[in-house]
């Protein structure tokens, strides 16, 4: 899950400290479970702006859910669910009848010949929400004390090999998934005998310096580019600073370059969601939509498994 250009962008910008504001206190929810207390996000801006509603959220809300015994057959762009099967089911088919099938779906669902259908398995294999909900609280405090938006601590340690200790195709390590050309430039220790990326406080350290130095130093600028206004705690700006985390500055660049937007907000992002650009593919589009689906499942789990909601600020 790793499309980082990072190289061009770290050596053109310096690194200068970004503090943030102070006064996350509102977005948060401390949860009691038998003995354990944890501090987390809440989610009611996602409910209080209707992105639950949207079918790429309901659609990875579903898949990161689902065994991967089962694979849903959707539409690649609007993530509109048509049908789903076993996946021994979905293998048996040779090419040829998995084609044949698409075709039907098509006609069934009245949809245009030209539209992809994709088929995407479940991914409850990887989305491992209780093993990585102990380290949420971790996250949200170390990013306060680094004086950045704990929002985005517990929405990158959601969907970034939750709850596992793995490396990436791409070589992305540790909780927050940091490159390590990345971790090296935000002063951890990357090399043959040492990898501070494993660490949870230092990794944390990197993803907040990562963050306050470029990624919301960037969301900043381009968006001012395009004279577009923000508020840094709004759920559509966190997003863009997420895709920027993801896919680097470049490449969003190179999206709101082809878009060439006049506003901000939801209308924006799902437009992002549709758009590809340098090398901002399937894969960045997707990214604040997990983001999103994962924070609906923490939600779920949250009120449905605790003992006891101590505090929601309104």
């Amino acid at each position: 899950m790793r499309l980082r250009l990072w190289n061009l962008l770290v050596m053109s910008i310096g690194f200068v400290p970004v503090y943030f504001g102070q006064g996350w206190s509102e977005h948060k929810i401390t949860v009691k479970k038998a003995n354990d207390v944890s501090t987390i996000m809440h989610a009611e801006t996602i409910f209080a702006d209707r992105w639950d509603v949207l079918p790429q959220v309901q659609f990875w809300k579903k898949i990161m859910l689902l065994t991967p015994d089962t694979v849903v057959l959707n539409v690649g762009g609007t993530r509109q669910i048509l049908t789903e099967m076993t996946t021994t089911e979905w293998n048996a088919k040779s090419d040829a009848q998995k084609d044949s099938f698409k075709l039907q779906l098509l006609h069934d669902f009245s949809l245009l010949p030209e539209t992809n259908i994709v088929a995407t398995f479940g991914k409850n294999n990887f989305y491992r929400f209780t093993d990585v909900y102990p380290s949420l609280s971790k996250g949200v405090a170390a990013f306060e004390k680094h004086g950045v938006d704990p929002w985005y601590a517990q929405a990158i340690l959601l969907i970034e090999s939750p709850g596992q200790l793995k490396k990436s195709v791409a070589g992305a390590y540790g909780p927050f998934q940091l490159m390590p050309d990345v971790a090296r430039s935000v002063g951890l220790i990357v090399n043959a005998n040492t990898d501070e990326r494993k660490d949870f406080e230092k990794s944390a350290l990197g993803a907040a310096r990562l963050l306050s130095r470029i990624c919301v130093p960037e969301a900043r600028r381009l968006l001012t580019r395009y004279n577009i206004s923000f508020d840094e705690k709004d759920l559509w700006f966190r997003l863009f600073v997420m895709h920027i985390y993801h896919a680097g500055s470049g490449n969003v660049a190179a999206v709101m370059n082809k878009l060439q937007p006049t506003y901000g907000g939801q209308q924006l992002i799902t437009e992002m969601w549709q758009t590809k650009a340098g090398h901002f593919g399937t894969g960045s589009q997707n990214y604040s939509q997990l983001a999103i689906a994962a924070q609906l499942i923490l939600n779920d789990m949250v009120y449905t498994q605790c003992d006891e909601i101590l505090s929601c600020a309104k």
